[in-house]
């Protein structure tokens, strides 16, 4: 049991540092990372409100309302009535803000493309390939 339990502790501190490696290989630009996470809510999760967003992210309404201001003020997010509450205003991502992301996940995916090929061997990258569906299934449970 307690190598399941180093394991895990390795496991977990390589996947916050490989996280932080992506991060820094495709900066957000201009966009602060409070941005970054509600635009990444809004596009895979689609369009939500101001309240939806801040019980999501963990901090106060009009915090929330502040950080879609200022997306609607760069363009990235456009807000339109609830279809079923005209009285609230659901946010999506704008198609500027769908290319900003798609070019970010470019570039974050060719440096860890990259990273692979040049820092691991032809059997060491057999065995990551092998090793991906193990790590969905523990990410999607």
């Amino acid at each position: 049991m307690s190598d399941l339990n180093s394991a895990a502790a390795l496991l977990r501190s390589i996947n916050g540092k490989l996280a932080r490696r992506l991060r820094e290989s495709a900066p957000p630009g201009d966009l602060t990372w409070p941005q970054v996470s509600v635009l990444g809510y809004l596009v895979r999760e689609g369009a939500m409100t101001v309240t939806e967003l801040a019980t999501l992210e963990g901090v106060r309404t009009q915090s929330m309302g502040a950080t879609v201001a200022s997306l609607q003020t760069l363009g990235m997010v456009q807000g339109a009535a609830d279809p079923q509450d005209g009285r609230k205003t659901r946010y999506q991502p704008t198609d500027a803000c769908l290319k900003l992301i798609a070019a970010n996940r470019a570039q974050r995916d060719d440096w860890l493309l990259n990273s692979i090929a040049t820092q691991l061997n032809a059997q060491e990258q057999h065995t990551l390939l092998a090793a991906i569906p193990l790590l969905q299934r523990l990410a999607d449970q």
